[in-house]
């Protein structure tokens, strides 16, 4: 398991650069959908998104686990013996 500081900078980096990557491969094969078998139900292209908008977090979920609490390792390390 990667340290605290580690995942916290991972989990920054897959925000900041693989969600917007993710959306725009999303947006366009929901446009290539479009293109090749016409515009579907909108309850169709909601259940698409939804389960898109949820897939992407299932492989980085320990990697975001506790990010927003406090490093628990800085207790140790500030701790003078």
């Amino acid at each position: 398991m990667p340290s605290y500081q580690t995942r916290r900078r991972m989990s920054l980096l897959i925000l900041l650069v693989g969600l917007p990557v993710y959306l725009v491969v999303v947006v366009t094969l929901m446009n290539w959908l479009d293109a090749r078998f016409g515009r579907q139900p909108i309850l169709v292209e909601v259940a698409v998104y939804l389960v898109l908008g949820i897939a992407w977090i299932l492989p980085f979920r320990a990697m975001f686990r506790g990010i927003g609490k406090a490093d628990p390792d800085a207790e140790n390390k500030s701790e003078r013996p």
